[in-house]
């Protein structure tokens, strides 16, 4: 990436992954996990011993950080690093942290010492805002872990949280798991689509962009094929939640998961994701037509449209109307000139460069990682990005983001600075050319930064409401607001060059670009709705009253339109159950208010500098600080949620 380079002097010797020392070997994992655990006990007695005022929420706060510096890092470590040792003590540390953290949550002398603070109203009166709202946000957890239990239902609460962590760790290894079929059941004219692997074939993902409509349809009804164990997995998964839910006080795991959220309750959420199904079904109905239109046109004896179309024939009614062919935008969007295009772009709204920086020895768990500096022109360093932008075996092929160490105001005055991580899966360089990225993997780049730059500039004073560490339909918002930017002329202008010949992508071609989003959105949105109403399904009354899969198959048809195919479970390749369980209607959400973000704040002038200081002023900055509904109503002038 042609960036400028700088080099800064950390806070520790750079010896370990991310400059931890105790990790230049997978062992280091047990020492830090001590250290941590250690100086938990410490401050446990500390927190109880406390009289009440703002020291208690920052030790509570030191608290957090002690776990989440070695958590957060294993919980990347254990999906990505390319060596099995590393990701086993990980999975470990991230095992033995999370068990730790479960019992702090029901740590009856240290919830007592909250709740003095809490009760003392002058005390409380005096705090400023943010730490009012950590306090407040610190007794939640308790109150979500069960603390008001005996001291039986307390350990059984333990255990199910715990038991729920070893679930989630199989359930997403199950899901990237490929399936295996004899070679001879298919045709041998598409086998070569496929790994193989002496008489069997390997399919380990949809390949929904491919042509070949019997390509599609074998990966489709073989890689989704039912599982027995990950099926077992997954109820038993649900099941776990929803006796935790119930443990605690809560009618369904969804009523406890969306406690905190903007949506608070699962009811709202359904009436949410229902209006927004009402208003899309029509249009829904048009796309599903013209799909099937194009695929009559194509394939005469085959036309009924099918799960396994949707991607690509939406795909192929956008090339056809606006000429959309990857290839002729990939030339333009090198990685170098995407990267630079950001660069560009906070520069101009938020005063912030990225810089290349030297990284030590140990410090990276691949040597194609590139680690960026974070600069303000005014501020200095604010924090450091790990970019892990490239395809390599064994490394999960979705996007994402993850928090390695938040921000924080140490106890010596300094900051510390928050470390995060980009994952994406992009191609490798060539000998004839750079990485170049298709318009949908450029704009997931923006995507993921958008999330980054959340986490750097949430400067908040506790690591507890850093960054992205706020309720889940809010933090969504920055990144899908990148998307904008992504899909503004004036904002593709700045970098779109031929890697060649330096030609800038023409207007007409950004226009078509941005123009071919609008075909089949409908269903695409659609298709989104079935997801997140199937989560908040799942996650609602239990014991269910059917099998998930027929829970999938009723939904499937209700909320999105295209038949089930039978012998298929593609719940058991969900992995955002894990993560976004009963949240998964984050995403619309997060759409909604972004779109008024862009309309009232950039879309006028996308590199507004006024604007960029208000919107960091007013919502990046407080990371979770400030309750996410008080940031959207300072914005919007009228109801762009359809029940807020």
């Amino acid at each position: 990436m042609p960036l400028k380079h700088c080099t800064f002097v950390l806070d520790c010797i750079l010896k370990g992954l991310f400059g931890v020392p105790e990790l230049s070997s997978p062992e280091g994992f047990q020492e830090a996990q001590e250290k941590a655990l250690q100086e938990t006990e410490q401050l446990v007695q500390k927190a109880c011993t406390t009289p009440p005022g703002p020291q208690i929420v920052m030790i509570f706060d030191q608290l957090s950080d002690a776990l989440c510096r070695v958590a957060d890092l294993a919980d990347f470590v254990k999906i990505a690093h390319p060596d099995f040792a590393f990701r086993e003590a990980a999975e470990e540390a991230c095992r033995n942290i999370g068990t730790m953290v479960e019992k702090l949550n029901t740590n009856i002398k240290l919830c007592q010492s909250l709740k003095q603070l809490l009760a003392n109203k002058e005390v409380m009166d005096s705090l400023d805002p943010e730490t009012r709202q950590v306090a407040e946000l610190f007794m939640f957890d308790f109150e979500i872990s069960g603390i008001h239990l005996d001291e039986e239902k307390r350990k059984k609460a333990v255990d199910l949280n715990v038991k729920i962590l070893d679930l989630c760790n199989q359930f997403l290894i199950g899901a990237h798991l490929p399936n295996k079929i004899d070679k001879h059941i298919l045709p041998e004219h598409i086998r070569y689509n496929f790994a193989v692997e002496g008489n069997y074939i390997q399919i380990a993902g949809l390949h929904a962009d491919c042509s070949d409509d019997l390509v599609r349809e074998a990966a489709y009804k073989i890689f989704l094929y039912p599982n027995a164990e990950q099926l077992r997995c997954l109820e038993e998964l649900l099941t776990s939640r929803n006796h935790l839910a119930q443990l605690v006080g809560y009618n369904t795991f969804a009523h406890r998961a969306l406690q905190g959220t903007m949506a608070r309750t699962p009811e709202k959420v359904m009436q949410f994701l229902e209006t927004l199904s009402e208003r899309l079904f029509q249009r829904t109905l048009k796309d599903f037509e013209m799909m099937e239109g194009m695929k009559k046109k194509l394939n005469p004896q085959n036309s009924k449209l099918m799960p396994w179309d949707h991607p690509y024939y939406s795909g192929v009614l956008r090339a056809e109307r606006y000429n959309i062919e990857p290839s002729l935008y990939c030339p333009f969007f090198s990685l170098g000139a995407c990267m630079e295009g950001l660069n560009f772009l906070f520069n101009q709204l938020l005063g912030i460069s990225l810089y290349a920086e030297q990284t030590e020895k140990g410090e990276l768990w691949c040597e194609d990682v590139r680690k960026l500096a974070v600069v303000h022109e005014n501020e200095g360093l604010l924090g450091y990005i790990y970019c892990d932008f490239f395809q390599r075996a064994d490394k999960p092929h979705q996007d994402c983001h993850f928090t390695i160490r938040g921000g924080r105001l140490r106890e010596d005055g300094e900051y510390q600075l928050p470390v995060v991580v980009l994952m994406l899966s992009l191609p490798h360089s060539t000998r004839s050319s750079p990485t170049l990225l298709t318009p949908g993997m450029m704009e997931n780049l923006f995507h993921e930064m958008g999330h980054a730059m959340h986490s750097m500039l949430g400067r908040t004073r506790y690591q507890h409401v850093t960054g992205t560490r706020c309720p889940t339909d809010f933090a969504e918002v920055p990144s899908i607001l990148m998307e904008y930017f992504a899909s503004d002329y004036r904002v593709v202008n700045q970098f779109a060059r031929h890697f060649q010949t330096g030609q800038s992508l023409p207007k007409i071609m950004v226009s078509r670009l941005c123009e071919s989003k609008k075909i089949c959105a409908a269903a695409d949105m659609q298709l989104q709705v079935f997801y997140a109403v199937l989560d908040q399904l799942y996650h609602g009354e239990h014991p269910l009253t059917r099998s998930t899969t027929e829970i999938l198959k009723e939904t499937q048809e209700k909320f999105y339109g295209l038949p089930y195919v039978p012998n298929t479970a593609w719940q058991l390749r969900f992995s955002h159950v894990v993560g976004y369980g009963a949240k998964y209607y984050s995403y619309l959400m997060s759409r909604a208010i972004a779109s008024m973000v862009w309309k009232q704040c950039f879309v006028q002038n996308p590199f507004d500098r006024a604007m960029g200081e208000r919107y960091r002023r007013e919502m990046l900055a407080h990371g979770g600080g400030k309750e996410p509904m008080l940031m959207v109503q300072g914005k919007r002038k009228r109801r762009i949620v359809l029940f807020l």
